[in-house]
């Protein structure tokens, strides 16, 4: 039986400082493929090679990835400054118009880190450029040494709304996870429920309400040892199923008309 097709979208970078590649880490594709059970496709996500009509017939679902670039803050109606880091125009010129398309017909969106804020922005939502600056608040970037072990080790709970979204899915009010982000959510947008929270009060999970089909954000890594991790694996075990049920429709309707 033919595998459900995920696109994952991918980052742009340049090898030995000369070479531009369009690539997506072997650990998104693993969860796709062994936890999800779908085919991953990574995507180039630049509009000179992709557009989001053609994505939206291409895929039957779509994983918004990680990436050290951020979505601009022209997007949100604020200036850049140094804070806000690098940018990836590109990847936001596919992002933001596949979410809103995705949550208006019901397509499967599974968010992380970058993605997580790319599916607020993209509903109308703000974000904060720095979260270890504000008041309060920990700081939430990825340890700048030691392993990749290391670098995504389980670094703190978060705590999701009794009888939530994420508390159904997990079996668990609280879970450990791990933490490599800079920036983070100011306000929801539209329909943006954020269902979960780290310690220091940052928003670490979120869903559309109302949404037409799975929409679920978090902003920690589940990509990171998820066969193994507790956590992660319901997470895209339903994406998963997701992704299945709207490949279904399609060949169903295929079928129909045979």
């Amino acid at each position: 039986m033919t595998r459900p097709i995920v696109g994952i979208i991918g980052n742009q970078y340049v090898l030995d400082d000369r070479y531009p590649v369009h690539a997506g880490g072997t650990m998104n594709s693993e969860a796709i493929a062994a936890v999800a059970g779908c085919m991953p496709l990574l995507v180039p996500s630049d509009p000179r090679f992709v557009s989001v009509p053609e994505l939206l017939e291409a895929c039957d679902g779509f994983l918004l990835t990680g990436g050290r670039p951020n979505v601009h803050p022209d997007e949100y109606g604020e200036l850049p400054t140094e804070a806000h880091g690098d940018f990836d125009r590109a990847r936001d010129a596919i992002t933001l118009p596949l979410v809103r398309a995705c949550v208006e017909r019901g397509q499967p969106v599974l968010g992380v880190c970058r993605g997580f804020q790319e599916v607020n922005v993209a509903l109308g939502g703000t974000l904060h450029p720095e979260i270890r600056d504000l008041p309060g608040r920990d700081n939430h970037r990825m340890p700048p040494d030691g392993t990749l072990e290391e670098q995504f080790a389980l670094r703190h709970v978060v705590t999701f709304d009794k009888g939530g979204v994420f508390h159904r899915l997990m079996g668990a009010q609280s879970v450990m996870t791990n933490t490599l982000h800079g920036q983070g959510i100011k306000t929801p947008g539209a329909n943006v429920v954020v269902d979960g929270h780290a310690p220091d009060g940052t928003p670490e999970a979120i869903y559309v309400r109302d949404s037409a089909g799975f929409c679920l954000s978090v902003q920690w890594h589940p990509e990171w040892n998820a066969i193994n991790d507790p956590v992660s694996r319901p997470l895209f075990t339903a994406f998963g199923d997701a992704v299945r049920k709207w490949g279904a429709r399609g060949q169903n309707a295929n079928l129909r008309s045979a």
